[in-house]
């Protein structure tokens, strides 16, 4: 392919997200330099700053992007006339589902956190506790109903939220588990985390 060298030409923002993203995810942040990243492009280094006045503008966004997208797309998810066990098994799916074809977009949005400077840090961080609350909410509603028996709904919802975040450190497209059994799987076991008695309803 030809490499425009000097001229942005027809290279957009969103092209040097989307080269960036795989660098950071297999090289780290640290390790990932703007030259890297202007020769995957394919411009030359300088021509990256009519974009990005920095490397960490382009973390910020890169999570910014990831963390806008899964939230507008629960927000697409009709769970109005859910109980709070339906509700959370919808979720649970939902992020199965949302996250397990964007493996580079999860491994970055935890582990870079550490990378990020203060203003982008918090607010990546809003985003992430808006995503939280989602959680939190369910479980909380389980305890008003009695459907689900935990003590801290906000420690139950990290539980969770780290149960699910690990489905993309083993999946493998080509696996013994189809993505709908491990859908399953994970309802079942969640569920049970929160102390719900499914009477031996939930069958995987």
């Amino acid at each position: 392919m030809a490499r425009i060298k000097g001229s942005i030409g027809s290279q957009t923002k969103a092209s040097i997200l989307e080269k960036t993203l795989p660098l950071i995810a297999r090289f780290g942040y640290a390790a990932v330099s703007m030259r890297m990243i202007a020769d995957a492009v394919g411009v030359n280094a300088g021509a990256l700053y009519n974009h990005f006045p920095s490397k960490q503008h382009i973390l910020v966004l890169l999570m910014s992007e990831h963390m806008d997208g899964l939230l507008a797309a629960w927000a697409d998810v009709d769970t109005q006339s859910m109980t709070p066990v339906e509700r959370l098994e919808s979720f649970v799916r939902f992020h199965i589902s949302y996250n397990i074809t964007r493996a580079d977009d999860v491994f970055i949005s935890f582990m870079e956190l550490r990378s990020l400077e203060p203003e982008g840090h918090k607010r990546i961080e809003q985003k992430r506790s808006a995503y939280e609350d989602v959680v939190r909410k369910i479980i909380r509603e389980g305890q008003e109903t009695g459907q689900f028996n935990v003590e801290d709904a906000h420690v139950a919802a990290m539980s969770v939220l780290g149960s699910l975040i690990g489905v993309n450190t083993w999946y493998r497209a080509k696996g013994r588990l189809s993505k709908e059994k491990i859908e399953d799987y994970y309802v079942a076991i969640l569920l049970r985390s929160v102390g719900y008695d499914a009477k031996g309803k939930t069958d995987v």
